[in-house]
Parts: structure tokens; C-alpha cells; sequence
């Protein structure tokens, strides 16, 4: 159990057989009555966000989540294969499990795998990516100093915008949380 008090950006708790993250949250104290803290919390399982009010001091469950380093072999159909690098346990996963995170699954890509009482609840992938373009418009010769951006489709599937400079063939860092353009390796 752990108090209302005690919130912090990051900490997983259990409310009503959910788990949930906290994203923010906010002690208020209003000149009458108790005081409260308003939070905004995040389903760890499908993803969507809550705002939810707590008296201060109220005591909730924390979720106590497992993490497993895992690795990603390959896909069959709707199943996606993963290793887990201690044991070498071979586990699958669904597509509608995976969600978003698919845009930048690739072969012998470190994840996390998330467990909640042995459920697995969602995998955590590295901040970055490395990425190639398999399909973009050519880039021309004096595009580099302008700004602009055009789209480029990468070897997963996903679409990003990047600077016009930028080649089919060309490996490219994307930031998994925004799925934002970082650099060209």
C-alpha cells in the first residue's frame, strides 16, 4: 500500500483490477475543507489516460510490475516471437498486444517485456531506434540548409517526416515515445 502522499511521475498502482501509471499529479489545498491531489493516470494495459481525484493520505495498492530483458526473433502471421536473453524461453505475443510499439519492431531488437501476477501487460522498447528508409522522394542537391520535411516509409512499415536530405537506403535513429526523426547514422 502506498499513500496518496507519497505519488511520484512513473509509479504504477492497481485501482479496481487496473494498473495504472501516474503521469502527473497535484496536492491541492483548498482554503476550506480536506485537502486532495488530483492525478492523471494512464491504463497500462490499453493505453488510455484518466484523471481521477484521491483524498490526501488515501492508501491504494501499488502494482508491483516484473520486468523480463527480452529479444525479438521474428513474426508469423499475427504472432510475434520473443527470446527471453537469460533463460532463452521462447514467448509470443499478439499483434493487438503490441499496439503502436510494432512501428519499430525489428529482428534482434532488446525490449522489456511488462508483467503484472505473471499477465503479460506490454513491452517497453529502448528510448531509440535505428531504422532504414526503404521508400522516400529523392533527395536534391542544396536541400540541406533549408527546412522542410518530406515523408520517408521505413523498413518496419511506419512513416516519418524527415529533412529533405534524406535517402532511400539511408539508416535513420527515430525516437520510439514521439516517433520523431532523431538523425542519419
Amino acid at each position: 500500500m502506498i499513500s496518496t502522499n507519497d505519488f511520484q511521475t512513473g509509479l504504477t498502482i492497481e485501482l479496481d483490477g487496473e494498473v495504472y501509471t501516474v503521469l502527473e499529479f497535484q496536492h491541492v489545498k483548498p482554503g476550506k475543507g480536506a485537502a486532495f491531489v488530483r492525478s492523471r493516470l494512464r491504463n497500462v494495459r490499453s493505453g488510455s489516460t484518466t484523471e481521477k481525484t484521491f483524498r490526501a493520505g488515501e492508501k491504494i495498492s501499488k502494482a508491483i510490475i516484473e520486468r523480463k530483458e527480452m529479444e525479438y526473433l521474428y513474426s508469423s502471421g499475427d504472432e510475434y516471437i520473443f527470446m527471453d536473453t537469460e533463460s532463452y524461453e521462447q514467448f509470443s505475443l499478439y499483434k493487438e498486444q503490441l499496439g503502436d510499439n510494432l512501428k519499430y519492431l525489428k529482428e534482434n531488437l532488446h525490449i522489456t517485456l511488462l508483467l503484472f501476477k505473471e499477465e503479460v501487460i506490454g513491452i517497453e522498447l529502448p528510448h531509440s531506434v535505428e531504422l532504414e528508409v526503404v521508400e522516400t522522394d529523392p533527395g536534391y542537391k542544396g536541400d540541406t540548409a533549408a527546412g522542410g520535411s518530406k515523408p520517408a516509409k521505413l523498413e518496419t512499415g511506419h512513416v516519418v517526416q524527415v529533412p529533405f536530405f534524406i535517402n532511400e537506403g539511408d539508416i535513420l535513429r527515430i525516437d520510439t515515445r514521439s516517433g520523431a526523426y532523431l538523425e542519419r547514422k
